[in-house]
């Protein structure tokens, strides 16, 4: 990335932006949400749809809107994701669904908070756009709590939700070759896992994005709790939770103690100016 810049020293400058969407069979879904990417306040520099051979029009409809099409024959939305960042040109992944819809900051709002240096991965809440109008709100906090509260123990830091978050494309690749690719697993705690041991993770507050409600639905729930499961027990023994979060303290400890030894030579300098003055 580039250097920091003088006139804005707690930001970094950046670049270019690719929007990820993994697809499968979501055509009219997929419609909606590019259109709403198109009506971004920030329009991202490509939207990168990833055909996880659909046999619907979902391709047809991307091409139609403008996206990059990249075709993963890999079944499963953890192979179809890692095709997508894979794919991108962009300094910075956004990741959303299908059945998204971004509000009109969305995209601004993701870049705005990767602008910190010390962050290199977001995510955010939502909202449902589908089911009975007077539950929406309490419903997605309700689906969305209970992620936090089963996946947060499980990590020791913020969990990321595949349905709304960001990252760097250097952070990526820092640990493609990590990431779990089985259809049965949920990739986005599973990138969270790798992401997290060694990059900050931070929420984006605010109401930036719409999701169906769809994933709430009975037997949706249980399987998506059951691969939840398999996924924090795909990273034990190493990542149980003890071990997981002494190391994560060591880390961040050693990571203090760095920023300390650079400020301290800047701290010096001041006090022999002073002496000399």
């Amino acid at each position: 990335m580039p250097e920091r810049s003088a006139a804005t020293p707690d930001t970094v400058p950046l670049n270019t932006v690719s929007v990820v969407i993994p697809v499968l069979d979501d055509g009219p879904h997929l419609r909606r949400c590019l259109r709403a990417l198109a009506a971004q306040t920030t329009v991202a520099d490509e939207i990168v749809v990833v055909d996880n051979a659909s046999t619907d029009d979902s391709a047809d409809i991307a091409r139609a809107a403008g996206a990059r099409v990249v075709f993963c024959g890999e079944r499963g939305i953890p192979a179809a994701a890692a095709a997508g960042y894979d794919a991108a040109h962009g300094d910075l992944i956004l990741r959303l669904d299908a059945d998204s819809i971004p509000e009109p900051t969305w995209v601004a709002s993701m870049i705005d908070a990767l602008s910190d240096p010390a962050v290199d991965a977001v995510t955010g809440g939502a909202v449902f756009h589908d089911g009975p109008v007077a539950g929406r709100v309490a419903l997605s906090r309700a689906f969305l709590g209970t992620y936090a509260a089963f996946a947060f123990p499980a990590l020791g830091h913020t969990p990321l939700w595949g349905s709304n978050m960001a990252f760097r494309r250097r952070a990526w690749n820092a640990v493609r070759g990590e990431v779990h690719v089985d259809p049965e697993l949920h990739d986005d705690l599973d990138l969270a896992y790798h992401l997290g041991r060694r990059h900050r993770i931070r929420f984006v507050p605010g109401r930036h994005m719409r999701v169906s409600s769809r994933t709430v639905e009975p037997r949706r729930f249980v399987r998506c709790f059951r691969r939840g499961a398999g996924t924090v027990f795909a990273h034990w023994p190493g990542d149980l939770p003890p071990a997981r979060w002494a190391r994560l303290v060591r880390r961040r400890a050693t990571r203090g103690d760095r920023a300390r030894e650079v400020s301290a030579p800047g701290e010096s300098r001041g006090s022999r100016s002073g002496a000399a003055r």
